[in-house]
């Protein structure tokens, strides 16, 4: 059965038109498919609850906080339990909220987005000493990878992977004071990052689109080993300059061929091969024309053997940069060489859709406000969190919902 909503953009309602549906109409018609997997309707309701506080509460966005919005103390303490102490799944919730999404309108990619958490203290799960390039220093900090569903209208999380130092996995007690799961190992930022994205396209049941992610602190090779060998995972990775590959392009001098150059070096001598590329930014003043450069080239990572691994397919260097301006800017990899360039581009700039909603919903709506110590308590909270988001996108305003929350408490 087609929802409302679904059949508002068939009808070519698309956002961001449906502004005009409000928050309350567009939380309820969400929550009815989000919340299908918790089994009793009082956990339904604080489901509806906690995400009405998440959009609705003004300041951080605590249990307590949301609970002054549905009866105060007694309130807290279903909350509380209901996040930190119940046995609800969060999985099915996130798969439920993805693919709505995905029929609602369908995602051009996935963005896989780091979140460093700063801490006060030491308790929270998975807390250690982590640098945080916002703020370019060392901190105390929880850090996760947020799987990010953009489509043309919108840009919401739709699954979130905490990162687990081996300090904390290492020890015992740690790990049953925050309920670690037995099946929770050590992996690196890089390893979170692709299995936050491979649980979508392995268990959800839905289309395989490309993973855009800003590999420059990254071990790329590794990176792409390991989604070229889960098969149909394509990607676009943005990449150092300092990147060695090997050029198998014919368009290129002879002398590259099969040479390891730098990914800067290798833009250099492609500098012949520029497109012209017309984008089109849109903004409170309306659409501006902004005209660039961009370059591909057919390369590969280096080999460790004479023998090419089973996994690896062609790559292509896509060079982007602005007229007049150093070249080149940015420098991404992919396996994706089906695309035009300028396509690849556009690909590309589903990054700053994410950052921008990140820092005007997704902090709004509380994605670093949990302030629990335990691992399901902090991915109950990330669920919840990205499904108050989606309301906030598709009913085209990022307002709080204080007047809902209170009517319903």
């Amino acid at each position: 059965m087609q929802s409302r909503l679904h059949r508002r953009i068939m009808q070519g309602e698309l956002f961001p038109s449906a502004r005009e549906t409000s928050q309350e109409s567009v939380l309820e018609e969400l929550s009815s498919v989000l919340f299908e997997s918790l089994p009793r309707s009082d956990q339904r309701r604080r489901g509806v609850e906690y995400v009405q506080g998440l959009l609705g509460v003004e300041g951080r966005k605590s249990i307590r906080n949301i609970s002054s919005l549905f009866g105060g103390e007694a309130a807290e303490q279903s909350l509380h339990h209901f996040i930190s102490g119940s046995t609800w799944d969060w999985s099915p919730v996130r798969r439920a909220l993805a693919r709505h999404l995905e029929e609602l309108s369908p995602a051009r990619a996935y963005v896989l987005r780091p979140m460093v958490i700063p801490k006060a203290g030491d308790s929270s799960v998975g807390v250690d000493r982590r640098f945080d390039p916002g703020r370019g220093q060392m901190m105390n900090a929880q850090q996760a990878v947020g799987v990010w569903a953009v489509s043309e209208e919108h840009s919401t999380p739709v699954n979130w992977r905490l990162h687990l130092p081996e300090t904390w996995l290492d020890d015992a007690t740690r790990r049953r004071q925050a309920s670690i799961p037995e099946s929770a190992s050590p992996e690196t930022m890089d390893q979170c990052s692709v299995e936050a994205y491979l649980n979508i396209t392995r268990n959800w049941g839905l289309p395989a689109r490309p993973a855009v992610m800003d590999a420059r602190e990254a071990d790329v090779t590794g990176i792409v080993r390991r989604l070229q060998a889960a098969g149909g995972a394509p990607m676009l990775l943005r990449v150092r300059a300092d990147l060695r590959l090997s050029a198998t392009d014919p368009g290129l001098p002879r002398s590259t061929a099969e040479t390891e150059v730098t990914a800067h070096q290798l833009m250099l001598t492609a500098r012949p091969l520029r497109q012209p590329v017309i984008q089109r930014r849109t903004g409170p003043a309306g659409g501006a024309v902004h005209a660039g450069l961009t370059a591909a080239v057919r390369v590969q990572l280096p080999r460790r053997s004479s023998r090419r691994p089973s996994w690896s397919r062609d790559l292509v260097l896509l060079g982007i940069g602005d007229n007049g301006r150093r070249w080149p800017g940015e420098l991404w990899l992919t396996d994706i060489t089906d695309l035009h360039p300028a396509q690849l581009l556009r690909l590309s700039r589903l990054t700053r859709r994410v950052e921008q909603d990140f820092a005007q919903i997704a902090e709004r709506v509380g994605i670093r406000d949990f302030s629990g110590r335990s691992f399901s308590g902090w991915h109950r909270h990330a669920t919840l969190a990205s499904a108050a988001h989606a309301v906030a996108v598709l009913s085209g305003s990022a307002e709080p919902l204080t007047e809902v929350a209170r009517a319903t408490a």
